[in-house]
């Protein structure tokens, strides 16, 4: 049998907060970048961490147990699959170039 994980404490919850707005600002300068260049590499890291900040804020925020908290990390997964194929596809030519 499973255990509930305990509440998350204020410290935790304030640490999580801390990762979810590290996550949102690194989104923001890529955002930034993609508008000054053009390039869909920097829209996509965009893109994937702003899914990173998603799933971190749902994963603190939630009191999920073990059991329910596995659709969380389907974020995480998209986010690394993102940037993976972005840079795949950087190296292989098509993307748009500056």
């Amino acid at each position: 049998m499973m255990e509930p994980m305990l509440a998350p404490t204020p410290f935790l919850l304030f640490g999580s907060g801390l990762i979810t707005m590290g996550f949102l600002v690194a989104g923001l300068f890529f955002l930034r970048f993609w508008r000054r260049t053009g390039d869909s590499l920097f829209a996509v890291f965009a893109t994937a961490f702003v899914l990173l900040a998603l799933n971190q804020a749902v994963a603190g925020l939630r009191d999920l147990g073990r059991d329910e908290i596995g659709w969380v990390w389907l974020l995480r997964l998209a986010a690394f699959l993102l940037i993976i194929a972005a840079i795949v596809r950087k190296n292989i030519g098509t993307g748009t170039k500056p």
